[in-house]
């Protein structure tokens, strides 16, 4: 009985060794890129705890306009992207009190708590900018837009490299057509500026002016403030 046993241990080891090696052969490269595999969601998750946490993210459900981590591709939405949290924040506050017009974003600010606006402005504020594509080349009118910025004392409040300040957002790299719709909602009075600043530059531009203006703001590399990088 010891015998058959030990006989019976032995073909199982060899049976087993010859599945092992066999495995090793043919599926080992299968189970090595699992094996990665499962090594890279678990960096991103890491990566992902670092940066804002767990997906999904409420700031997740910003992407379809305003792209991946705030870098929208699309013109006619800004970037968000390395824009100060205060800014951010402020803006969702009016979005959400109908201080500031519009039929999209009312609805899901009016949706966040202060402690979601709060996480969205800071996380926004951490990533790196980029330089949105422009439409159409105009580059005749980057004299004529860096002369009336200058003239009308943009950098004042969105600073030397018009990379925002304290009381004014980054607006260098944003898209043409987003800058273009604020600038004529200014003027027009459909968005008040609480220092009406803005509202008073606006008005004494021409519908030229402002499309100068827009191309060549939004054809400058974006910058983030220092109070930002820090």
């Amino acid at each position: 009985m010891r015998r058959s046993i030990l006989i019976a241990t032995f073909v199982i080891t060899i049976a087993s060794t010859i599945l092992l090696v066999h495995g090793c052969t043919y599926d080992g490269p299968h189970l090595i890129a699992g094996y990665n595999f499962m090594n890279s969601l678990s960096d991103a998750e890491v990566a992902n705890q670092a940066n804002g946490g767990p997906w999904p993210q409420i700031h997740d459900t910003c992407t379809l306009c305003h792209g991946s981590k705030g870098l929208s591709l699309n013109t006619q939405y800004p970037q968000l992207a390395g824009q100060s949290a205060s800014y951010i924040e402020a803006q969702l506050h009016a979005f959400a009190e109908g201080k500031r017009e519009s039929p999209l974003m009312h609805p899901l600010a009016a949706m966040l708590s202060d402690a979601q606006i709060t996480s969205l402005g800071i996380y926004f504020s951490r990533q790196s900018p980029g330089l949105t594509e422009m439409e159409a080349n105009k580059g005749h009118l980057a004299q004529s837009g860096r002369d009336l910025v200058a003239a009308k004392g943009c950098y004042g409040c969105h600073g030397a490299h018009l990379e925002g300040g304290p009381l004014a957002p980054r607006i260098g790299g944003l898209g043409d057509r987003y800058l273009n719709n604020q600038i004529t909602a200014f003027k027009q009075g459909r968005r008040i500026d609480p220092t009406h600043a803005m509202n008073s530059v606006a008005s004494g531009l021409t519908d030229q002016e402002i499309i100068a203006v827009v191309y060549f703001v939004a054809s400058q590399n974006p910058v983030i403030a220092d109070s930002q990088s820090k």
